[in-house]
Parts: structure tokens; sequence; C-alpha cells
């Protein structure tokens, strides 16, 4: 709960503090007189938006301070370790600092945060509901969203949700092949078409590295093998041959360094040279004996390319990506596959639909509880608000075919007089009786939330 604000410079606001305690507190006054300007104040040391504007004239900047006891709020103690913001057992202290120049900065138990963090925290600490908030009343949705929240139906309200866009899709899909099913039926014989065509064609954009690579090599096989008996024979075989040349060459010089040793590194880097040619030639021959000069090879190997090529020009794709095409249209035949079997379509939509109609079913249950014992509720506050004799009833209207919320809508009727019927909340409450049923509402919702404060502007 709400211990402690204090606020410094901020709009007409000199220096103030207040001190809370557990209970009802009203703050009063004419109007004008400032007490907004709290709910302002305490709304950006929650990280709601500041601007410049809001710091006292001829002041540097406004500071707003708030001392919370956290000490039944586990869960907000632990996201705050989580989060390294935690700081004193059972105490939680916002702080906000807005200077003139625009700038913000936020803290949590003296370490600095961020707008978000502000705000994260503020959810486990304190609603607000201004002085315009009980207009929204006057919306279905917000009827609905009220009843939800205080019978605590939030996560079922979002599964009857899922499984209704479920449902609607697999119904969207049934109506749209119904009313194309020769568009689908032809588009499907083209793909059947086509897969078969490319599951013949067995081609991987591994072998077409490896197809283009071969067909280099068979290509220029005779090139290739003259140019390899050339070195062979320029090297070891013709009568001028390296190899001999060089051989009567290191005859000589090891004859040499016997008389000067100089000629010993000459020698050794001829060595070598001549270790170097031989290897040269022995690889020369192993690749003469390899290299496959197979003509009918080659013409299999042209075959193979051009009809990859045609397949790449007819899909309008480069060869290397007919691959993805193939798998592109298995996945849409899978598709169509599924949708193409109209009484499996018909089946899936119906089963559904019965999931939903059983998960809304169990909503509609137990929004009926909840709408009798929130109208109980709200009757007996009314009564205490100036509005004797009057009632108020959560009424639950169902809906033919249902929708995402559930198999009905809610609207919110009251009698402000004894012996009036109950209407639409819209049509008879005026501005004063809703506000106080606005009231009696948030009143009632919050013995279901987990918020420990709850404040109202001008309700």
């Amino acid at each position: 709960m709400l211990k402690f604000l204090g606020i410094r410079d901020f709009v007409i606001v000199d220096s103030l503090e207040l001190d809370f305690t557990s209970g009802f507190t009203a703050l009063t006054g004419e109007t004008g007189a400032g007490k907004s300007i709290l709910i302002d104040a305490l709304s950006l040391a929650l990280g709601g938006r500041g601007d410049a504007a809001m710091v006292r004239a001829g002041c540097g900047r406004a500071e707003i301070s708030a001392e919370f006891d956290i000490g039944d709020l586990s869960q907000l103690e632990a996201w705050l370790r989580e989060q390294e913001l935690d700081g004193d057992e059972g105490v939680c202290l916002l702080r906000r600092v807005l200077d003139s120049n625009g700038r913000s900065r936020g803290f949590i138990n003296g370490r600095s945060a961020t707008m978000q963090q502000l705000r994260e925290a503020g959810d486990h600490l304190l609603d607000i509901h201004g002085q315009h908030a009980h207009q929204s009343l006057l919306r279905p949705g917000t009827q609905r969203g009220l009843l939800d929240g205080y019978a605590g139906l939030q996560r079922e309200t979002a599964e009857v949700g899922v499984l209704f866009r479920d449902w609607q899709a697999l119904h969207r899909r049934r109506v749209d092949l119904d009313q194309n099913a020769e568009a689908v039926a032809a588009e499907r014989d083209l793909l059947l078409f086509q897969r078969q065509e490319l599951e013949t064609l067995n081609f991987s954009a591994r072998e077409w590295g490896e197809l283009q690579s071969e067909h280099a090599r068979l290509s220029h096989a005779a090139s290739l093998l003259e140019t390899a008996q050339l070195g062979v024979e320029v090297l070891s075989e013709a009568d001028t041959a390296c190899l001999a040349q060089l051989n009567l060459l290191l005859g000589r010089l090891r004859e040499g360094v016997a008389f000067d040793a100089a000629l010993q590194d000459t020698l050794s880097m001829l060595e070598s040279a001549q270790n170097e040619l031989q290897e040269a030639v022995y690889a020369l021959r192993h690749y003469q004996d390899r290299l496959d000069a197979d003509p009918e090879r080659l013409h299999e190997q042209e075959s193979r390319i051009a009809a990859v090529v045609d397949a790449g020009r007819k899909y309008r794709v480069a060869p290397g990506e007919l691959p993805e095409v193939l798998q592109g249209i298995i996945g849409r035949l899978d598709e169509l596959g599924n949708d193409g079997d109209s009484a499996e379509l018909v089946r899936q939509e119906q089963a559904a639909h019965e999931k939903y109609l059983a998960a809304a079913k169990k909503l509609s249950a137990s929004r009926g509880k909840a709408a009798d014992q929130l109208s109980q509720e709200i009757t007996a506050s009314m009564q205490t608000l100036a509005m004797a004799g009057g009632s108020f009833a959560v009424v639950l209207m169902p809906l033919e075919q249902g929708n995402a919320h559930g198999l009905e809508a809610v609207e919110f009727r009251v009698a402000a007089n004894p012996g009036t019927p109950e209407q639409s909340l819209a049509k008879v409450a005026s501005g004063g009786e809703l506000s106080r049923i606005s009231l009696a509402i948030q009143v009632a919702a919050s013995k279901a939330a987990t918020v420990p404060t709850l404040i109202f502007d001008e309700v």
C-alpha cells in the first residue's frame, strides 16, 4: 500500500509531504485547489509521461517520491530481485526527477531505473481511476472486461478468443474451397505435374557444381593430355630434357665441391630442385593415367546440363535454384492437399467449432455466476451512495453465433430509483449516478485484484 508521497516544485506545488495509513482516505477541496495535481505527480512516479511544463516556474527540477509497503506482494519482491532493484525488506521506494530542460530520470530503491521498469513496478502497486474513466463504462467492451476481471476469467477469455479465430480460419478456408473448387483443382493438377517433372529430373544444387567441373574437364581432355605429355617430355624424356641436363650439371658440381667447398650451397639447391622436378614428372604421369577422354561420358554430361538449363529457363530461375522451386511446389501442394479434400476440411471445421463451443459454454457458466454476485455487490453499494432503493444487474445476452469474446454480450443495467425497471446504463444514468456506480463497480472489482492501492479522481 502507499505509505508516503513527497512532491517538490511540481506545477504549482512548492513542497508537500503526505503520510497514508491503510483504509479509506479522502482528499477534498474546492475546484482548482490542486487535488488532481497529486494524482498527476503520483502518475509521474509510476513511469507516466512528463514534460518540462510540469516543473514549477522558476525552478530547475521537479521531484516526486513515493514509498510503498510491499510486505504482502511476493511477486513484486521477486521481480525487484530479478531486476536487481530490491531494497529494504518489505519496502519499495519510487522516485522521479524531471528537469526544466525536459530530461527525466527514474529510481527504484535508490537505483537508476527505466520508465518501463517504473511502469512495471507500478502495475503491482497502484491503480488510478481518472475523473473521466467512468465514461468508459458505457462501452460494451469495458463492461465485459470488468466482469471478466472481477471473476478472474482473463485466461479463459483469451483461450476462447484463440479457439474462435482457429475455427473462423478453417471456416474461411472451407468457404474459399467451395467457391474456388475448379481453380484449386486446376492449380493442384499443374503443381502435381511440376512436382513429377522436377522429381524426375532428380537435381540438386551440389550436383550442378559437380556437373560444371566434370564437363569442363571432359571437354578439354585431349588438350589436357597433350599438356601433361609435353610436361613429361620437357622434364624427362626429350634428348635435352631438364632432368638430364640437371643431372649432368650435378655430376660436375659434385666433382667441383671436392676442390672448392664454396660450391656446396649451389649443389644443395640444385639437388633439391632435382627432387622437385622428379616429383613433378611422377605427378604428370599419374595424371595421364587417370585422365579419361571419354566422348560418351562427355555427351551424357552435356545432355544433363542441357536438361537442367532448360528446366531453369522454364521455371525462370537459375539452375542451382531448382531444388528450392521443388520445395515450394511441395509446400503449396501440402496446403492444397489439406484443403483439397472438402470432407476432411469440413470435419476439421466442425471439430474446431465444437472445441470453441465447449470452452465458450464453460466461460458462460463462470460469467453467469460472477454476474449474479457482482450485481448483488453493486446493488448493495448503491444503497450507501445516495441511490437507496436502486438496483444494478449484469445481464448476459446470448449471441446466435458467438464471437471471439464468447457466446454472450455483457450489458450493465441499472434502476436508479425504486420501482423503475432496470435499463441500459447508457440510457438512464446521469453523470452523477454514473460516477457513483463507477465507484461501486471499481470497489467490487478491487476485491478480486492483487493491487493493494486504488485511487479515484473526482468520482
